[in-house]
């Protein structure tokens, strides 16, 4: 269980002063040693990138093979002021991301180590900007997605769960979280049974997988609809990418307040932490690699998606 976790996180997050020097602080309490908090000015405002690593056992921060997985908390802002007071929906990714590094150090100070290392990276900001957005208004982010990519995503990571908040829309119309198809290259590929598997287990539901165009692989600044930024890791990466989205019913605008939902939010982190456990033990695969092989072969590369194009 990550209640607690989560609810931790929460305290820290759901104030006008939440900043990075904060949380890096709480996780150092749990036992942390690698901590980094960056401050980055944008056009639009300031905002706290912290990324946190947890060694595993056989993991490449120890010399050894066991591969890297990113686990990136992807949100505009964690608050909306002066617009609005309070915790808005839109930081329910940063929530479950920091509650799986607690949680993370949390085992390790219990004796359970997890064989491969994992990364953690989100960013704070209490008084992110709002964009108009259809069908319900969107979070802004005071700086570019090219600059969240730099941040968060790199060469160590061989796999990536992006969590984001994913309500304001009309296509995914299930309370608690979904996850995507793998995307690896610009390809949509077919959705991972590995994660399926660990998805029915953890909710003990049937698995959900929200809908996924070409559009929403192609990077931030296009002038192409998005359904939102959880798929823009994949932009920045050759390692498989994949969504995991908090999800509602009904659509709920991202700078919405008295929104998020903590068992949906300990549901989505159970899920990451399942995965990380597997994916770093060679239990879980993202994509298949001999496939991915034959489609690259037959139809060539599809780079160009990850990038503005002409």
């Amino acid at each position: 269980m990550l209640l607690k976790q989560v609810l931790e996180v929460y305290e820290y997050i759901d104030r006008a002063t939440a900043n990075g020097q904060e949380i890096k602080e709480f996780l150092e309490s749990y036992g942390a040693k690698d901590v980094e908090v960056k401050n980055i000015t944008g056009a639009r405002g300031k905002t706290d990138f912290i990324r946190i690593r947890i060694p595993g056992l056989k993991g490449k921060s120890k010399g050894m093979d066991a591969p890297t997985i990113g686990v990136l908390g992807r949100l505009g802002g964690v608050g909306a002021r002066p617009e609005m007071i309070g915790m808005v929906s839109d930081a329910d990714g940063a929530v479950v991301a920091l509650a799986v590094a607690a949680k993370l150090l949390d085992m390790q100070n219990k004796g359970d180590f997890l064989d491969g290392d994992v990364v953690v990276s989100t960013h704070i900001c209490p008084n992110a900007p709002t964009q108009p957005h259809k069908p319900v208004p969107f979070m802004g982010s005071p700086v570019d997605m090219a600059t969240v990519n730099r941040e968060e995503v790199d060469g160590e990571l061989d796999a990536i769960l992006s969590i984001d908040t994913t309500k304001g829309n009309r296509v995914i119309n299930t309370r608690g979280f979904a996850i995507s198809p793998t995307i690896k290259e610009g390809y949509i590929l077919k959705t991972s049974d590995d994660l399926l598997d660990i998805m029915q287990i953890t909710t003990g539901k049937l698995p959900k997988v929200f809908p996924v165009t070409t559009q929403d692989i192609t990077p931030y600044g296009n002038d192409i609809y998005h359904i939102n930024s959880i798929l823009q890791p994949s932009t920045a990466t050759s390692a498989p990418v994949v969504g995991v989205a908090i999800t509602t019913e009904v659509p709920v605008p991202g700078c919405a307040t008295g929104a998020s939902h903590p068992q949906d939010m300990e549901l989505a982190a159970r899920f990451t932490l399942e995965v990380a456990k597997a994916y770093g033990r060679g239990n879980c695969k993202f994509y298949d690699e001999t496939e991915f092989e034959i489609i690259t072969k037959k139809y060539g590369t599809m780079h160009h998606i990850q990038t503005l194009g002409k």
